[in-house]
């Protein structure tokens, strides 16, 4: 791909889209050429960043790559018609791919196009050495994610812990990735990534931490099979848009289009 320029359609124009955005706009091989929002967003958009990028509330038909960052509806509403169309598509809301059947969805409307849809990493890292000791066989994968106790606010362990008496490590949820995944969604990206890459939703041990000791999301993976045993372990950074947000999450798309018109690419 190497002195080709990538045409990129950006769906969705938050933190994440806003940061990836500025990113790539000294980015000469890429070029992000239409943003698709919501219909309300739409006029106000186009009028903040000028005729430089056309903003829609559809993904266009001439698109030839689409990179997600809009949440796991999306995928539903844009995603899956886009990749029957045939525009090849990366998505960020890896969680969403826990809903029973859309993973399914996604691989038949991207086999009808004639397309692929890739899974970025986004918050974790780690994930090409899961997927190759896949290849050879996996015995176990875990997850655990930390955050300290305030952050779990607006999640079910709300109504079950008070989390703000918590004075020690404090585990709020042990089950699989796909019931980590329904009952906390917005949490759900890491695991569901952890998943595909390696044992799938059901059999990927899911273990989530309200922990006072730590001030940044803490993601840790453990996995077994026939290469060997790995740990990893990070401590991410937020977004600076959006706390929340791993700032990696936005590095990875960013990784995912470089790599795109890059002569070397890892």
């Amino acid at each position: 791909m190497s002195g080709k320029t990538q045409a990129v359609t950006l769906l969705g124009f938050g933190a994440i889209g806003r940061s990836v955005y500025r990113r790539m706009a000294a980015q000469s091989a890429v070029r992000i050429t239409h943003i698709v929002v919501r219909p309300d967003q739409q006029a106000l958009l186009q009028a903040e960043l000028g005729s430089g990028v056309h903003v829609h509330s559809r993904v266009p038909e001439e698109a030839s790559l689409l990179l997600e960052c809009a949440g796991h509806s999306a995928l539903i509403a844009h995603v899956l018609p886009a990749l029957a169309r045939g525009t090849e598509c990366a998505v960020l809301s890896v969680g969403a791919l826990a809903e029973p059947g859309l993973p399914e969805q996604l691989a038949d409307a991207a086999q009808l196009g004639a397309t692929q849809v890739h899974l970025l990493s986004g918050a974790i890292g780690g994930i090409d050495a899961l997927a190759a000791a896949r290849l050879a066989g996996l015995s176990a994968v875990s997850y655990t994610g930390r955050k300290p106790p305030l952050s779990w606010l607006g999640t079910p362990a709300e109504q079950a812990f008070d989390l703000r008496q918590i004075t020690e490590p404090t585990v709020i949820l042990q089950a699989s990735a796909r019931e980590a995944a329904r009952l906390y969604p917005k949490n759900a990206n890491v695991a569901a990534t952890l998943s595909f890459a390696g044992l799938g939703l059901d059999a990927t041990q899911v273990r989530l931490v309200a922990d006072p000791t730590v001030t940044d999301n803490i993601h840790e993976m453990e996995l077994h099979g026939e290469f060997g045993h790995m740990i990893l372990r990070m401590q991410g950074k937020p977004l600076a848009d959006n706390p929340k947000t791993s700032a990696l999450t936005v590095l990875s798309a960013v990784r995912f289009l470089n790599n795109r018109v890059n002569a070397l690419t890892v």
